[in-house]
């Protein structure tokens, strides 16, 4: 099937750290005989300044000038790919979500939204329950929920592709999680940098909206889901299931940290940001009643880290963490996956609106205590260890 993958945002940080390498070695490894390229780009680009470190990618792409905002651009859009003859068309938007609600509004309006058509966004989805349900509820206007790619690459990880066997084996004492079993649940994602002149999207962001709500909220759930036999078609629903019982969290069961010299770092003075996040959740789930799991995420600490951590009532611990364990070959990037199961048009590592509403209505409490001062943001040296925070 020929498909022509549509960046929007082609010259951005995403896209020139990720996505252009990501398809270079997709290209390479022989898996995109029948893709081209398409980047969209206000200004005018050169192509070969462009794509030219990237020797698999020339020859199958280019670069289409548009403004973003003019509906009667995205009817000469609609003509390119027209002339393309593609089968497919993936929109990628690598655009701030502001700029992702009026590209797809503008996408739907200029008729390119058909079966043919199909949307990757990147996270955030929304930075509370109510901007996450303004926005499912707007890109439905014209796309399905199938037509959607919500990216969480750390569905793409290795450490996820890990959990998902082990809880598909039901051979593997893994296969039994329960509170039986197991004491407590950590999950880790931490930093050794600090925001590095992302300074203006984290002030909007902080690690609650950048790492709890997708991250790690979407390894949780492939602990606590039902391993009951189960196709890799019926992965979300498990992941949901394993959400909807998890309970509201409680502001008194977390901490919101800040480590020193931030607020001067994004030149705002007395910012409440947090770089650090602790949260103790309980699921409802008889399975899991009573047992401890912990979210823990955090930048400038003393190592770059992630991880899952299964503590038994036996004492012993079971440690699941990224690149660890990894074979001599070249381990094959997130964003390579996630690219190759959306060109291939799967669905499994992609996170659905209803696990989108569901884990901001079960942080939403934090939200609302933290706006309300009623958890203390507190200071952290640079290079400190989770451990004695």
């Amino acid at each position: 099937m020929k498909t022509t993958l549509v960046i929007f945002g082609i010259t951005g940080d995403l896209a020139g750290r990720k996505l252009l390498p990501a398809l270079d070695a997709i290209v390479a490894e022989g898996k995109g005989e029948d893709l081209s390229i398409l980047g969209v780009s206000r200004r005018d680009v050169d192509v070969r300044e462009l794509f030219g470190g990237y020797p698999e990618l020339t020859g199958r792409s280019d670069v289409f000038t548009m403004d973003l905002a003019v509906l009667a651009e995205y009817d000469r859009l609609k003509a390119r790919l027209h002339e393309s003859g593609a089968d497919r068309v993936l929109f990628y938007l690598s655009v701030p979500p502001g700029a992702a609600a009026s590209i797809v509004d503008l996408l739907g309006e200029a008729g390119l939204n058909d079966s043919r058509y199909s949307v990757l966004f990147e996270k955030p989805f929304g930075y509370d329950l109510a901007s996450a349900q303004d926005f499912i509820e707007r890109t439905g206007q014209y796309f399905s929920e199938e037509q959607l790619y919500r990216i969480d690459h750390y569905m793409a990880k290795d450490i996820a592709a890990q959990l998902l066997v082990l809880r598909q084996n039901a051979e593997n004492y893994h296969h039994h999680w329960s509170a039986e079993s197991v004491k407590k649940v950590t999950v880790v994602a931490t930093e050794t940098l600090g925001v590095e002149g992302r300074g203006q999207f984290y002030e909007q962001t902080g690690a609650l909206r950048d790492f709890v709500q997708g991250h790690l909220m979407q390894l949780l759930s492939l602990v606590l889901m039902d391993p009951a036999s189960f196709t890799i078609d019926q992965l979300a629903a498990r992941r949901l299931r394993a959400l909807q019982q998890l309970l509201p969290a409680d502001p008194l069961a977390s901490v919101r940290g800040q480590y020193e010299g931030y607020d001067e770092e994004v030149e705002n003075p007395g910012s409440r940001v947090e770089t650090l996040v602790s949260v103790e959740l309980q699921s409802e789930d008889p399975r899991w009643q009573g047992v401890p799991l912990q979210l823990v995420t955090g930048k400038a600490l003393d190592s770059k880290r992630s991880a899952i951590i299964i503590t038994y009532t036996d004492g012993k611990t079971d440690v699941f963490e990224e690149g660890a364990g990894m074979s001599a070959q070249r381990a094959q990037d997130a964003y390579e996956r996630v690219l190759l199961e959306a060109i291939g048009g799967g669905r499994a590592i992609f996170t659905t609106s209803d696990e989108i509403l569901r884990s901001w209505g079960v942080l939403s409490p934090l939200q609302e205590a933290w706006a309300m001062e009623q958890v203390p943001l507190e200071k952290y040296a640079v290079g400190a260890s989770i451990d004695t925070l």
